[in-house]
This record gives structure tokens, sequence and C-alpha cells, in this order.
């Protein structure tokens, strides 16, 4: 990569460059370019995309070399941080909507996803379960595992939940001989989305063909504590609405709990269990109404 980065320098003669992580950025006299690793072939991606309609990524100025890809840079806009959430959002149903299609499946699709999530679940509980019995048996217990303990029926609950639509998810599609799927980000946040001179999803290297409620997971679980998820939601919807068991899948997948990760820094221990109780309650609020709705 470093060999290429010098023949890009030599050919383009930057007036400054940049290191970040990853990337660098190139400054010339004729425009400004960001280098990355080449990890797939973007080109391919591209013509994809474009074929379907869909043009919200930046220009591909060179992909000519083994090891990296050139881009034009762009320039974001500074925007308030909810008004830059929706305008992804929009652009998100806009990928998803023209790159959709149904392809035939087996059981032994949706019978994978099951028994992937369900071992998921299997593990948080088994987990939480083992966290719960030391915290108890402590004499003196620390502050992070107190905060634990108050709260692990919280926990708990949103495991029953998950496995019990799980269960009612798999009965839903276990009969079905098609799966909706689309050309997806993977790897999606506010951190990748951009907003110059119209809009542009950056970071395509992870991108892929399956079903487009990945991309809401990531999007949900990278950037849940920052905007507001409810009218997020409700305006994909309106663009690209999800199927009965996509949306139940969708559901699922972002009321399973983060690990809590305990180390020997007590206040991060603290930090790191309050902030997985925020997400469930914050997950809490965005999927109860969908399931009173269903109730009445």
């Amino acid at each position: 990569m470093n060999k290429s980065i010098e023949v890009l320098k030599d050919i383009y003669k930057p007036i400054r460059y940049t290191k970040r992580g990853k990337i660098t950025i190139l400054e010339t006299t004729s425009g400004n370019f960001v280098v990355k690793p080449k990890e797939n072939d973007i080109a391919k991606v591209y013509r994809y995309l474009q074929s379907r309609n869909f043009h919200e990524f930046p220009e591909l100025v060179d992909f000519s070399r083994a090891d990296v890809n050139m881009f034009s840079y762009v320039e974001d806009t500074s925007m308030p941080v909810e008004q830059k959430a929706e305008d992804l959002i929009g652009v998100l149903a806009s990928l998803h909507q023209k790159t959709a299609y149904f392809k035939t499946v087996s059981l032994d699709t949706y019978q994978e996803i099951y028994e992937n999530v369900d071992s998921n679940i299997q593990y948080l509980r088994q987990y939480y379960d083992a966290l719960f019995d030391t915290s108890y048996l402590e004499v003196y217990m620390s502050p992070s595992h107190y905060l634990f303990m108050r709260n692990s029926s919280k926990i708990l609950s949103s495991l029953d939940f998950a496995k019990r639509e799980l269960d009612d998810w798999f009965e839903l599609v276990k009969q079905e001989s098609r799966q909706r799927v689309s050309f997806i980000h993977n790897n999606m946040s506010l951190d990748h989305y951009l907003k110059g001179d119209r809009d542009y999803f950056i970071s395509w290297e992870k991108s892929k063909i399956d079903s487009p409620v990945l991309d809401l997971v990531h999007f949900y679980q990278t950037d849940y504590f920052d905007v507001e998820f409810q009218s997020l939601f409700q305006k994909y919807q309106e663009k690209f609405p999800l199927l009965d068991a996509e949306k139940k899948l969708f559901f699922i997948l972002i009321s399973l709990p983060m690990k809590i990760t305990l180390t020997d820094n007590e206040f991060q221990n603290c930090k790191s269990v309050r902030e997985s109780l925020d997400y469930l309650f914050k997950t809490e609020e965005l999927v109860r109404p969908y399931y009173s709705v269903e109730q009445k």
C-alpha cells in the first residue's frame, strides 16, 4: 500500500497529505482525493448500484492498482445530528428499494438464521446468569455489580422477549420459499453518510446482498444514543415498508442486550453497565408501541 501511495503522490503531486487511520487524504491543485486499502471490488459494486439508478457514493477516481482505491474527497456539511440522521434514513430506504428482489430459498436458510440468533440468546443468558451468581455471592458488592443486580430483571426479560419472538418468527417463515434481499451497505452509521453537493454513502467495503434488516440493525446499534429512532423508523417504513417477518426480526435483533464487559477499572465498569441498560430502555421505547397496537 505504501508503494502505491508513493506512486500516486508522484502522479498527483499533493500540496499536503494527511493520514487518518487506514486512509490517506491527498490535497492537490486538481482536487482532493482519498486513498484507501482495496478490500473488495468497489468498481463492481458501483457498476451494480448505477445499474439500479443509485448514485449516492463518491467518485472512484483510480481502481487500477492491486492494493488501493482512490476516491474523490467529499467535504461534509455541518448540520444537526438529528437532521443528518433524517437524511441518511431516506437514502438508505432508497438503496434498499432500488435493489430489492425476492430470491428462492430453502428451509435451511431460515433455520440457519434461527440457530444463529438462538445461539446468541443462549450465550448471553449463560453469561448473565454467571454474572448474577458472582455478584450475589459478594459480601460487599461493587457499584457496577449493584447496578447490574438492581436491573438484572430488565436484561433477562429482554432475552425472554427475544427468544419468544424468535420462535414466533420461525413459525412465520418456515413455510416460505422466498426471501426478500437487497444490496446492503453492511456498515451503516452516521459516520458513513456525508452531505456534500448531494448525498453520499462512503466505506462500501463490507457491502453485499442480504436482508435490508441488517443495515437498520447496524445503524441503530451504532447511533441509538444520539438519534431519536422512532421517527426515523417511521420514515423508512413510508419509503420501503418492512415485511411482517422482517420487522419482527429487526425487533428481535435490536432487543438483544449488549454484553457488559467488566475490567479492573470500576468507573468504566459502571459506565459499561449504565450504557447497556440505557440501550435496553431506549429499545423498549421503540419496540413497545408496535406490540401494543397489535394487541389492540
